[in-house]
């Protein structure tokens, strides 16, 4: 099922954006609106569960209610090949009990079984390209060692030479780059 489309949730964004900088981690937040008139109980799944940290990972939305999740990405060493990344998220809903809280959640209450409907609906995770200082390359003015990536890779040979002191004057205007997801 697609974003939004769920039976008993309904959930926004369609995809979860992080602000993508290396060495920082960032958070999204995703709501969780219940749709119907009954408790639903929802679980959150990744398909890389030691990058992110999702709290709350599963719990009772009452009916009419929204429910805020926080996910938080853990800083990264190095940064994927054009910004891409191949993670995803599930979020799985079901009917719950009236009066159900967190602690009446267990795992086989999300099983796929005849007569039980369980909702899923899958998000992608998309990083959006922050500003910093030195991260355009300045080639131009220091020939080819100032590259900070070669093929997708940060070059570890002189990452000092990716940083100009803020003592040294330009030599020329910089120009901004920005990135485009097709």
């Amino acid at each position: 099922m697609s974003a939004g489309s769920a039976n008993f949730l309904e959930i926004q964004p369609s995809e979860l954006a992080f602000p993508f900088e290396l060495m920082k981690q960032s958070s999204c937040s995703m709501q969780l609106t219940n749709k119907t008139d009954h408790y639903v109980a929802f679980k959150v799944k990744t398909t890389n569960p030691k990058q992110y940290c999702v709290r709350p990972n599963i719990g009772v939305v009452l009916p009419g209610s929204t429910c805020d999740v926080t996910v938080t990405m853990q800083a990264q060493r190095e940064a994927p090949t054009d910004l891409q990344c191949k993670d995803k998220f599930l979020v799985q809903s079901v009917a719950a009990e009236n009066g159900a809280a967190t602690q009446d959640i267990t795992a086989p209450m999300f099983n796929k079984e005849p007569g039980k409907v369980v909702d899923e609906c899958k998000l992608r995770v998309i990083y959006v390209p922050t500003s910093t200082p030195g991260s355009i390359s300045e080639e131009s003015e220091q020939g080819s060692s100032a590259r900070s990536f070669e093929n997708g890779t940060p070059n570890s040979t002189m990452p000092q030479t990716v940083f100009r002191s803020s003592a040294e004057p330009a030599k020329e205007k910089s120009v901004e780059v920005s990135f485009i997801s097709l």
